[in-house]
């Protein structure tokens, strides 16, 4: 059974830096590209970065460009986020994603496998 699990959420005060990690289980995703997304209150879920299999080409939402940095340990099956210079618009439930394709993708229904997703919260 595949099983996307992310940790590193929590509460922040602005400026302030969190890292979220995303452990994929069940099977191997080496060769897959993952994603992650987030959802604020009342909005719909957008994909703040996604990277391939090979940890070269990666896309970056224009809000989080030059603040998030995604990267992957293929070895480990673990996708990260650092998210640096955080704001209180940043403040949303972030899940992570992996696509059974090939390319970047940054619509929610071109991924296949969620986590559960884990609370950020940027206070001013």
């Amino acid at each position: 059974q595949v099983q996307l699990v992310e940790s590193g959420g929590g509460l922040v005060q602005a400026g302030g830096s969190l890292r979220l990690s995303c452990a994929a289980s069940g099977r191997t995703f080496s060769t897959y590209p993952m994603g992650w997304f987030r959802q604020g209150p009342g909005k719909e879920r957008e994909c703040v970065a996604a990277v391939n299999w090979s940890d070269i080409s990666t896309y970056y939402a224009d809000s989080v460009k030059d603040r998030f940095t995604i990267s992957r340990d293929n070895a480990k099956n673990t996708v990260y986020l650092q998210m640096n210079s955080l704001k209180p618009e940043d403040t949303a439930v972030y899940y992570c994603a992996v696509r059974e394709g090939v390319g970047l993708a940054s619509q929610a229904r071109q991924y296949d496998y969620w986590g559960q997703g884990t609370q950020v919260t940027v206070s001013s």
